[in-house]
């Protein structure tokens, strides 16, 4: 069995893209000096759970706005829901999916980044119907 170790965000606009995501999930950047226009993403503290990723500049167009993901999608767990919801509306995000109820495990929502990447987000409770 093999276990998903590390994500990647594919961007067009490297800065716009880390003040995005440093704004509303609180991540950190360090360009990594093995490659160009790569930056290593510290999503959280080692001893939390969850993976570290990386941020790159597209290699190429990616989908159309409208069109079907063409990547694995994240999901990225939250306190709450609304307050991050707002945080993605006010630094360039948009709604994808609204907020729906995943009966007996929590809330989730879609959305786009900054980059017109899609990502979704997860505030466990038990009570969500």
């Amino acid at each position: 069995m093999s276990k998903v170790s590390r994500f990647e965000v594919f961007v067009d606009n490297p800065e716009r893209a880390m003040n995005f995501y440093g704004a509303v999930f609180g991540w950190k950047f360090e360009k990594w000096t093995g490659l160009n226009d790569y930056w290593m993403i510290m999503a959280g503290p080692q001893n939390e759970f969850g993976i570290n990723g990386g941020l790159s500049r597209r290699p190429k167009a990616g989908a159309p706005a409208e069109g079907p993901t063409n990547a694995y999608l994240c999901t990225i767990n939250v306190q709450n829901l609304d307050h991050t919801m707002n945080l993605i509306l006010s630094n360039g995000g948009s709604v994808l999916k609204e907020r729906t109820a995943i009966r007996g495990i929590g809330w989730m929502a879609y959305f786009y980044d900054s980059e017109g990447n899609t990502f979704g987000i997860m505030q466990n409770d038990n009570a969500a119907s």
